[in-house]
């Protein structure tokens, strides 16, 4: 069976800062949609406005959702997701920041 008839899978990675100036109200938007959450068991959700009260990274793994990403994507269908969100020290000028490679250094892992 040649690799075009069979399955393929492929993880995506995503990295995303996101700069929070308005935790009132993302924290109102994570409760929310806990409390719409049918599926969340009474304690799990008791647990889950607390955290969205306490941490804004919390409420916003609350309202972040990967299928969004891929969503109307033809030909493809999620096996698993998983996702975190924490609170970071940003500095855009660290190394450590550049997302996309672009820090001026050019990379050469075959010479020695």
């Amino acid at each position: 069976m040649s690799t075009s008839e069979t399955a393929r899978y492929i993880r995506l990675r995503v990295d995303v800062v996101l700069e929070i100036d308005g935790s009132a109200e993302l924290t109102e938007a994570a409760v929310a949609r806990i409390d719409g959450d049918e599926f969340m068991p009474e304690e799990e959700r008791v647990q889950a406005r607390a955290a969205a009260r306490e941490d804004s990274a919390e409420a916003l793994a609350h309202l972040v959702e990967p299928f969004d990403l891929i969503r109307d994507v033809p030909g493809i269908e999620m096996v698993q997701a998983s996702w975190s969100s924490e609170e970071v020290e940003y500095d855009p000028d660290a190394l450590e920041w550049d997302l996309d490679g672009e820090d001026g250094a050019e990379e050469d892992d075959d010479q020695p």
